[in-house]
């Protein structure tokens, strides 16, 4: 039974592209504009705007356009189902750990 947002597979599949994650990382440090955010990309504006697109359905980034300057923004909030779910897996494999390490010294002592 899934334990998880039902967002974050959409959220996981928008950041598992490559120019994806990079926008996000980008967005990190501010707002930018769609020509900003392109600037680093060699590929044609359409295809561009697809990522831009994907990120905004996955709720990561929204955008608002003044006169004829697109700016988008990270959704930091987005990004709160990933560090849960991480956080929960983190704490399993923490304790599974713990246990393995004190069967282990167990073992040990009766060597």
């Amino acid at each position: 039974m899934a334990t998880f947002s039902p967002s974050l597979p959409k959220t996981f599949a928008a950041l598992s592209d490559p120019t994806r994650l990079a926008v996000v990382e980008q967005l990190v440090r501010g707002p930018a504009s769609v020509t900003q955010l392109s600037e680093p990309f060699d590929m044609a504006r359409p295809s561009f705007l697809k990522h831009l697109r994907v990120l905004e359905d996955a709720g990561l980034v929204t955008s608002s356009k003044v006169g004829r300057v697109r700016t988008v923004t990270l959704q930091l909030s987005a990004l709160n189902g990933v560090e849960s779910w991480v956080q929960m897996h983190r704490k399993k494999a923490e304790k599974r750990l713990d246990r393995l390490g004190k069967f282990l010294e167990e073992e040990q002592k009766h060597d």
